[in-house]
């Protein structure tokens, strides 16, 4: 046995020793209350006595899930009396044991290239796990009013029971307006930026009012298109295309010109045309730039489209649902809607990742 030199192991056994002091009452809550700091101590040594391999990291891991979801039934037996000091303690030492198992996996070079994987993508995951985690033991812990900032159990319970008004919002909001507005906005950068970089003038001229224009408010732009285009979704997405046609512009023509000079020079050696070298010198150069605006814009546009909807909206849509349920005191609902949005965005996002790693695999940063 080895004593572990991480900081996080020593401090985390340390603070796990004031948990065996928590007070209890009942008999499960009593079970719960003997048990978990037990629990606690036990993963707190493993990580500190042991030295660090995934066996050990996956064991301190187990036990200090048990701990945390042991904690949080805790809070439900302390109906009116707040969490003790041994209680926080045993709070703070399983968050540092979950840090020391993050960082050390994080830090692992595993000879398998599918165990490589698995780590890489448990992580973000074992991340996002203790942010809830923590939310929750820290809203319910404190006593923090509902209205202001709900627990995740209490807007997961709100998602499960909304499911169809989601739905419904969601194919309002992202299905429609924000996909077609992305795909225009796309697109017609793309061509904008092919015919600014064919005519030299156009560069000069379109691209400061493009940065102008991309400055533009979207509360300021959002009222005008509703004018225009009416409260249904076409107006969400004329707001979409004007935010991200320009992100589009100033990257594809950016990347249009990343493309070496010697290896123009031998392109024109070779007597190609300006079509044949743009097929296939500079668009293929140009494709990190290009994935770049499409990530940038796959948040761009949904943020949009539900901003627009609170200038005007059937009664249907993320924003709108939003902009109801903040003025009826609704707050889980709206922290359910922000979850829909913020998987959806982050879904599109992941998945046009794919597809640039699958197009540009030939890129610097994907060597390994």
């Amino acid at each position: 046995m080895t004593i572990s030199r991480s900081p996080l192991a020593i401090a985390a056994f340390l603070l796990a020793v004031p948990g065996l002091l928590i007070s209890s009452g009942g008999d499960v809550q009593a079970t719960l209350a003997y048990s978990t700091p037990v629990i606690l101590f036990v993963a707190a040594a493993v990580a500190l006595f042991t030295s660090v391999s995934i066996p050990s990291l996956i064991v301190v891991l187990i036990l200090v899930h048990v701990v945390a979801f042991c904690l949080i039934d805790l809070l439900g037996s302390m109906l009116t009396a707040r969490p003790d000091i041994g209680y926080w303690c045993m709070v703070a030492s399983s968050w540092l044991l979950a840090w020391f198992s993050v960082q050390n996996l994080a830090g692992l070079k595993l000879a398998s290239a599918q165990a490589q994987r698995l780590v890489n993508f448990a992580l973000p995951v074992l991340f996002g796990a203790w942010l809830l985690i923590l939310w929750e033991i820290l809203v319910r812990g404190f006593g923090v009013p509902s209205i202001l900032l709900p627990p995740p159990s209490m807007i997961a319970g709100r998602i499960a029971n909304s499911v169809p008004t989601l739905w419904v919002d969601f194919q309002q909001t992202y299905l429609k307006a924000a996909i077609a507005g992305y795909a225009i906005g796309c697109g017609s950068g793309f061509l904008a930026a092919i015919i600014v970089d064919r005519v030299p003038f156009l560069r000069r001229g379109l691209l400061p009012i493009g940065n102008l224009v991309a400055a533009l408010p979207v509360v300021g732009i959002a009222p005008i298109m509703v004018m225009w285009f009416g409260s249904y979704w076409e107006s969400k997405a004329a707001v979409v295309v004007i935010m991200t046609f320009f992100p589009m512009l100033v990257n594809t023509v950016a990347g249009l010109a990343a493309s070496g000079a010697m290896e123009r020079d031998l392109m024109q050696t070779y007597g190609s045309s300006y079509g044949q070298t743009l097929l296939k010198l500079r668009l293929p150069a140009a494709m990190p730039f290009i994935f770049n605006a499409l990530k940038i814009n796959s948040t761009l546009a949904l943020i949009g489209a539900i901003v627009a909807e609170f200038f005007g909206s059937p009664i249907v849509g993320m924003g709108f649902r939003i902009s109801a349920e903040v003025g009826r005191m609704n707050v889980d609902m709206v922290w359910a809607e922000i979850f829909v949005a913020a998987l959806a965005g982050s879904l599109s996002y992941g998945l046009i990742t794919l597809i640039e790693r699958a197009v540009t695999f030939w890129h610097p940063s994907y060597r390994t």
